[in-house]
Protein backbone atom coordinates (compact mmCIF):
# COMPACT_ATOMS: atom_id res chain seq x y z
CA UNK A 1 0.00 0.00 0.00
CA UNK A 2 1.77 3.42 -0.44
CA UNK A 3 0.15 6.35 1.50
CA UNK A 4 1.61 10.05 2.85
CA UNK A 5 1.66 10.65 5.90
CA UNK A 6 1.67 14.04 7.43
CA UNK A 7 4.52 14.92 10.02
CA UNK A 8 1.63 17.03 11.94
CA UNK A 9 -0.70 14.64 13.17
CA UNK A 10 1.24 12.10 15.40
CA UNK A 11 -1.48 9.30 14.80
CA UNK A 12 -1.59 6.52 12.48
CA UNK A 13 -3.12 8.06 9.65
CA UNK A 14 -2.48 8.03 5.60
CA UNK A 15 -3.26 10.30 2.48
CA UNK A 16 -3.86 6.69 -0.11
CA UNK A 17 -2.59 7.04 -3.79
CA UNK A 18 -3.93 5.76 -6.45
CA UNK A 19 -2.08 2.33 -6.00
CA UNK A 20 -3.81 1.34 -3.37
CA UNK A 21 -6.61 0.70 -5.82
CA UNK A 22 -10.14 2.56 -6.43
CA UNK A 23 -11.37 2.96 -3.11
CA UNK A 24 -14.52 4.40 -4.41
CA UNK A 25 -18.06 2.55 -3.56
CA UNK A 26 -19.85 4.81 -6.04
CA UNK A 27 -17.22 5.03 -9.30
CA UNK A 28 -18.79 2.48 -11.30
CA UNK A 29 -16.35 -0.05 -10.51
CA UNK A 30 -17.02 -3.91 -9.24
CA UNK A 31 -18.27 -3.68 -5.23
CA UNK A 32 -16.04 -6.34 -4.43
CA UNK A 33 -13.02 -4.64 -5.59
CA UNK A 34 -14.00 -1.48 -3.40
CA UNK A 35 -14.64 -3.18 -0.49
CA UNK A 36 -11.35 -4.81 -1.08
CA UNK A 37 -8.97 -2.14 -1.72
CA UNK A 38 -10.31 -0.21 1.21
CA UNK A 39 -10.22 -3.50 3.71
CA UNK A 40 -6.27 -3.17 2.45
CA UNK A 41 -6.22 0.19 2.80
CA UNK A 42 -8.01 0.26 6.38
CA UNK A 43 -5.42 -2.82 7.18
CA UNK A 44 -2.34 -0.83 6.40
CA UNK A 45 -3.79 2.28 9.26
CA UNK A 46 -4.64 -1.01 11.74
CA UNK A 47 -4.44 -4.17 11.04
CA UNK A 48 -7.89 -5.82 11.13
CA UNK A 49 -9.93 -2.53 12.42
CA UNK A 50 -13.22 -1.47 11.47
CA UNK A 51 -13.46 1.54 8.62
CA UNK A 52 -16.41 4.00 8.85
CA UNK A 53 -16.85 6.25 5.75
CA UNK A 54 -19.67 8.50 4.73
CA UNK A 55 -21.84 8.84 1.93
CA UNK A 56 -20.50 12.49 0.46
CA UNK A 57 -22.48 14.97 -0.96
CA UNK A 58 -20.25 17.76 -1.14
CA UNK A 59 -22.17 19.16 1.99
CA UNK A 60 -21.04 21.28 4.69
CA UNK A 61 -22.29 18.34 7.19
CA UNK A 62 -20.26 16.39 9.92
CA UNK A 63 -21.31 13.52 11.71
CA UNK A 64 -19.77 11.76 14.84
CA UNK A 65 -19.76 7.55 14.35
CA UNK A 66 -18.78 4.95 17.13
CA UNK A 67 -18.71 2.11 14.95
CA UNK A 68 -19.12 1.35 11.74
CA UNK A 69 -22.02 0.47 9.18
CA UNK A 70 -22.74 -1.04 6.57
CA UNK A 71 -21.91 0.62 2.96
CA UNK A 72 -25.74 1.00 2.32
CA UNK A 73 -26.26 2.66 5.57
CA UNK A 74 -23.64 5.02 5.60
CA UNK A 75 -23.89 8.52 7.01
CA UNK A 76 -24.50 11.37 4.58
CA UNK A 77 -22.34 13.98 5.07
CA UNK A 78 -19.01 15.06 4.08
CA UNK A 79 -17.04 14.99 7.73
CA UNK A 80 -16.44 12.50 9.75
CA UNK A 81 -15.48 12.17 13.95
CA UNK A 82 -14.56 10.07 16.26
CA UNK A 83 -12.94 9.38 19.72
CA UNK A 84 -13.43 5.46 19.39
CA UNK A 85 -10.42 3.63 19.87
CA UNK A 86 -9.67 1.12 17.18
CA UNK A 87 -11.94 2.42 14.89
CA UNK A 88 -10.41 3.94 11.43
CA UNK A 89 -12.21 6.54 9.83
CA UNK A 90 -12.18 8.26 6.53
CA UNK A 91 -13.40 9.69 3.15
CA UNK A 92 -12.35 9.45 -0.58
CA UNK A 93 -11.52 11.96 -2.78
CA UNK A 94 -10.28 13.04 -6.83
CA UNK A 95 -9.35 16.41 -6.70
CA UNK A 96 -10.91 18.10 -3.60
CA UNK A 97 -9.05 18.18 -0.20
CA UNK A 98 -8.67 15.94 2.13
CA UNK A 99 -8.64 17.08 5.41
CA UNK A 100 -7.58 15.34 8.58
CA UNK A 101 -7.95 16.58 12.42
CA UNK A 102 -6.26 15.15 15.45
CA UNK A 103 -6.30 16.53 19.31
CA UNK A 104 -3.84 13.72 20.50
CA UNK A 105 -4.72 14.40 24.13
CA UNK A 106 -8.44 14.11 23.88
CA UNK A 107 -8.22 11.13 22.20
CA UNK A 108 -10.74 12.90 19.00
CA UNK A 109 -9.86 12.62 15.00
CA UNK A 110 -11.94 13.68 12.07
CA UNK A 111 -11.91 13.24 8.44
CA UNK A 112 -13.41 16.00 5.74
CA UNK A 113 -13.75 16.08 2.38
CA UNK A 114 -13.65 19.81 1.19
CA UNK A 115 -14.48 20.28 -2.31
CA UNK A 116 -15.32 23.85 -3.02
CA UNK A 117 -18.63 24.06 -2.24
CA UNK A 118 -18.36 22.03 0.80
CA UNK A 119 -15.10 24.73 1.96
CA UNK A 120 -17.24 27.76 1.11
CA UNK A 121 -20.36 26.65 3.25
CA UNK A 122 -17.89 25.30 6.14
CA UNK A 123 -17.34 21.47 6.42
CA UNK A 124 -14.05 21.98 8.35
CA UNK A 125 -15.64 24.39 10.50
CA UNK A 126 -18.24 21.97 11.38
CA UNK A 127 -15.55 19.05 11.48
CA UNK A 128 -13.83 20.85 14.49
CA UNK A 129 -17.15 21.75 16.11
CA UNK A 130 -18.14 18.17 16.44
CA UNK A 131 -14.56 17.68 17.49
CA UNK A 132 -14.82 20.32 20.16
CA UNK A 133 -18.36 18.76 21.46
CA UNK A 134 -16.61 15.20 22.30
CA UNK A 135 -13.52 16.92 24.35
CA UNK A 136 -11.00 18.21 21.68
CA UNK A 137 -9.70 21.91 21.55
CA UNK A 138 -9.01 24.53 18.92
CA UNK A 139 -5.53 25.14 19.58
CA UNK A 140 -4.64 21.62 20.30
CA UNK A 141 -6.18 20.26 16.66
CA UNK A 142 -3.46 19.35 14.32
CA UNK A 143 -4.69 19.44 10.57
CA UNK A 144 -3.13 18.38 7.41
CA UNK A 145 -4.18 19.08 3.80
CA UNK A 146 -3.49 16.06 1.70
CA UNK A 147 -3.52 15.44 -1.89
CA UNK A 148 -5.95 17.86 -4.02
CA UNK A 149 -5.64 19.87 -7.61
CA UNK A 150 -3.47 22.73 -7.26
CA UNK A 151 -4.18 26.07 -8.16
CA UNK A 152 -2.33 25.96 -11.90
CA UNK A 153 -4.28 23.29 -12.54
CA UNK A 154 -7.67 24.65 -11.03
CA UNK A 155 -9.37 27.07 -13.32
CA UNK A 156 -12.94 28.48 -12.96
CA UNK A 157 -15.24 30.44 -14.74
CA UNK A 158 -16.38 34.16 -13.86
CA UNK A 159 -19.13 33.42 -11.82
CA UNK A 160 -17.61 31.40 -9.57
CA UNK A 161 -14.81 34.20 -8.63
CA UNK A 162 -17.74 36.26 -8.22
CA UNK A 163 -19.51 34.17 -5.85
CA UNK A 164 -16.21 33.86 -3.71
CA UNK A 165 -15.54 37.88 -3.70
CA UNK A 166 -19.34 38.11 -3.32
CA UNK A 167 -18.81 36.09 0.46
CA UNK A 168 -15.65 37.56 1.14
CA UNK A 169 -13.85 40.54 -0.88
CA UNK A 170 -10.83 38.65 0.74
CA UNK A 171 -10.84 35.67 -0.92
CA UNK A 172 -9.01 37.74 -3.98
CA UNK A 173 -6.21 36.26 -2.52
CA UNK A 174 -7.56 32.86 -3.45
CA UNK A 175 -7.75 33.68 -6.99
CA UNK A 176 -5.26 34.16 -9.79
CA UNK A 177 -5.26 35.15 -13.62
CA UNK A 178 -5.22 31.93 -15.78
CA UNK A 179 -3.56 31.53 -19.67
CA UNK A 180 -6.73 31.33 -20.92
CA UNK A 181 -8.40 34.75 -19.34
CA UNK A 182 -9.90 32.38 -16.67
CA UNK A 183 -9.54 32.81 -13.21
CA UNK A 184 -7.98 30.01 -10.88
CA UNK A 185 -8.33 28.88 -7.68
CA UNK A 186 -6.21 27.88 -4.74
CA UNK A 187 -8.42 25.28 -3.06
CA UNK A 188 -5.55 24.47 -0.18
CA UNK A 189 -4.79 27.74 0.62
CA UNK A 190 -8.06 28.57 0.91
CA UNK A 191 -8.55 25.35 2.77
CA UNK A 192 -5.76 26.37 4.91
CA UNK A 193 -7.23 29.67 5.78
CA UNK A 194 -10.45 28.86 6.93
CA UNK A 195 -8.75 25.98 9.40
CA UNK A 196 -6.56 29.05 10.38
CA UNK A 197 -9.63 31.29 11.07
CA UNK A 198 -11.37 28.58 12.92
CA UNK A 199 -8.19 28.71 15.32
CA UNK A 200 -6.50 25.83 14.30
CA UNK A 201 -2.75 26.51 14.95
CA UNK A 202 -0.65 23.82 13.32
CA UNK A 203 -1.95 23.21 9.31
CA UNK A 204 0.20 21.10 7.19
CA UNK A 205 -0.24 21.44 3.47
CA UNK A 206 1.17 18.40 1.15
CA UNK A 207 1.29 20.78 -1.71
CA UNK A 208 0.45 17.43 -4.33
CA UNK A 209 -1.46 18.15 -7.35
CA UNK A 210 -3.88 15.56 -8.14
CA UNK A 211 -4.60 16.66 -11.39
CA UNK A 212 -0.81 17.17 -12.34
CA UNK A 213 0.56 13.86 -10.80
CA UNK A 214 -1.23 11.31 -13.06
CA UNK A 215 0.61 8.24 -12.41
CA UNK A 216 -0.07 8.48 -8.54
CA UNK A 217 -3.97 10.18 -8.08
CA UNK A 218 -6.96 10.20 -9.73
CA UNK A 219 -8.75 13.23 -10.66
CA UNK A 220 -12.00 13.82 -11.60
CA UNK A 221 -11.15 17.18 -13.69
CA UNK A 222 -8.32 15.31 -15.74
CA UNK A 223 -10.92 12.06 -16.66
CA UNK A 224 -13.44 14.83 -17.39
CA UNK A 225 -11.19 16.58 -20.27
CA UNK A 226 -10.08 13.67 -21.57
CA UNK A 227 -14.16 12.71 -21.52
CA UNK A 228 -13.18 8.92 -19.58
CA UNK A 229 -15.84 7.28 -18.87
CA UNK A 230 -15.23 7.12 -15.30
CA UNK A 231 -12.75 8.21 -12.92
CA UNK A 232 -11.38 6.68 -9.68
CA UNK A 233 -11.27 7.96 -5.84
CA UNK A 234 -8.50 7.82 -3.66
CA UNK A 235 -8.81 7.16 0.64
CA UNK A 236 -7.72 9.35 3.11
CA UNK A 237 -7.71 7.60 6.41
CA UNK A 238 -6.96 8.20 10.20
CA UNK A 239 -7.76 6.51 13.59
CA UNK A 240 -7.46 8.05 17.17
CA UNK A 241 -4.37 7.39 19.06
Amino acid sequence: MTFVRAAALPVPHGFFTRAAGDCGLGSGQDPALAAANRRRAADAILPGAPLATPYQLHSPTAVIVTEAVPDAERPRADAIVTATPGLVIGIVTADCAPVLFADVEAGVVAAAHAGWRGAVAGVTDQAIAAMLSLGARADRIAAAIGPCIARASYEVDHAFAERLLADDPANDRFLSDGPRDQPHFDLEAYVAARLAAAGIRRIETLGLDTYALENDYFSYRRATHRAEAAYGRQLSLITPP
